[in-house]
């Protein structure tokens, strides 16, 4: 079976591009769920290039289920990024309101810089 780790890869910085431009339309669940998806999906093609699978959503377990070390930092910010997962796009991921009423440009700026560390983390991971 080939490989797809560049595959993964190359989808993951195309969702982070995505939450570029969530973020400029303002549309900053979106920002935020895409910035989660880039980061995940990052986290994934490591495994693949690594030679393991990966199943789930929560991009910190992703993150030590890997064999290299992650630093600690970084598994903060993954956890982050996965209280994105859900509440950005269901109407009950909150006490009340749409979820469009609950993220900014404060949150979205935080889910871009943050899949972008994790997404040159992996790249750097995977250039060894």
């Amino acid at each position: 079976m080939a490989n797809r780790a560049q595959d993964w890869i190359a989808q993951a910085e195309r969702d982070l591009e995505q939450a570029r431009s969530s973020r400029r339309e303002e549309r900053h669940e979106w920002a935020c769920f895409a910035g989660q998806q880039a980061a995940e999906k990052a986290v994934k093609a490591l495994h693949l290039h690594l030679g393991q699978d990966a199943w789930g959503h929560v991009v910190a377990r992703l993150l030590t289920e890997l064999p290299v070390p992650v630093p600690d930092l970084l598994l903060e910010k993954g956890r982050v990024l996965d209280t994105f997962y859900v509440a950005t796009r269901y109407a009950n991921g909150h006490v009340e309101g749409a979820p469009f009423e609950h993220y900014g440009t404060l949150q979205s700026q935080e889910a871009i810089r943050y899949a972008g560390e994790i997404l040159e983390f992996v790249r750097s991971q995977m250039a060894q």
